[in-house]
């Protein structure tokens, strides 16, 4: 979500909307909703170039294996927990339970809450979004690493 013109992270093309404009336009969708969403980024436009080169990322098979593996590991850790079958439908106690932070992640938790101002809603798909990030990588813990990525994926919680 943006701003009006469609252009705020255009490579080639430059934005003409006002700070206040941006802001107008992105209250268009509550809080509260944008809360209940787990991960909102902006994705920029591509360049024709990047779009037909030969470069190419992780393949496809690559991803998919990583996704079951991950799949797996949470279907274990739920085992026999009526009704969740993966990280997003923790509750908050299984969040306190699966969602362990040492010292540094939660500063940089805490850091990142106060500087945007984040919901209680927020923190909690933050710290799904980095337990599914963490099940990606096949590590037990949650690092720093994967919840600056999760904080990072909350891009609409970011002050202009």
């Amino acid at each position: 979500m943006g701003c009006p013109c469609g252009h705020l992270t255009d490579p080639v093309r430059t934005c003409l909307c006002t700070t206040r404009q941006i802001q107008r336009y992105r209250t268009r969708i509550s809080g509260p909703l944008m809360d209940r969403i787990d991960i909102h980024i902006e994705v920029p436009a591509l360049r024709y170039v990047e779009l037909s080169g030969e470069r190419r990322g992780e393949a496809s098979s690559e991803v998919r294996a990583r996704v079951n593996a991950a799949r797996k590991v949470q279907a274990a850790r739920f085992n026999g927990t009526n009704g969740v079958r993966c990280n997003a439908q923790m509750s908050p106690r299984m969040i306190e339970n699966h969602c362990v932070l040492d010292e540094r992640s939660k500063s940089l938790l805490a850091n990142a809450f106060e500087r945007l101002g984040m919901s209680a809603r927020a923190h909690s798909r933050i710290l799904k979004v980095g337990r599914t990030i963490a099940d990606l990588d096949g590590s037990e813990r949650i690092a720093s690493h994967h919840l600056t990525e999760a904080i990072g994926y909350r891009s609409l919680d970011r002050p202009l």
